[in-house]
């Protein structure tokens, strides 16, 4: 009689071990559920928000009136595009010459000294 009560006890802990067991595996299941849903809804948010963003540059695109093709025009100048003749639509302004370069030039004469530099070496 003693066995049959520590195998009715044992067999009761076995139950509550499975019971517990259960209720681990339980809240796992419910943890993976749980995770796989989130990570589903953000990879949506993200795939909702890529396609808002080519709608919106689709828009911009369109309104410029460009199919989002770059061009391929390179602009290239010939020699003739700088050796042409070029008309002014106004007469050029011409300043009168200034009348400090006549002063200077006197005061060069009255010194004796050049005082123009120069970035040639000296010569000894």
């Amino acid at each position: 009689m003693a066995s049959e009560k520590e195998n009715h006890v044992v067999n009761g802990e076995d139950e509550e071990e499975e019971e517990k067991m259960e209720q681990f595996f339980a809240l796992l299941r419910n943890f993976r559920e749980a995770r796989n849903r989130r990570k589903h809804e953000l990879i949506q948010r993200e795939q909702e928000e890529i396609s808002k963003n080519k709608k919106k540059k689709k828009n911009k695109i369109s309104k410029l009136g460009d199919d989002g093709e770059k061009s391929s025009w390179v602009p290239s100048f010939e020699w003739e595009d700088f050796t042409a003749e070029i008309e002014f639509r106004r007469p050029s302004i011409i300043f009168p010459p200034s009348s400090n370069n006549k002063q200077e030039e006197k005061k060069q004469e009255d010194d004796g000294l050049d005082l123009n530099l120069s970035l040639s070496p000296a010569s000894s």
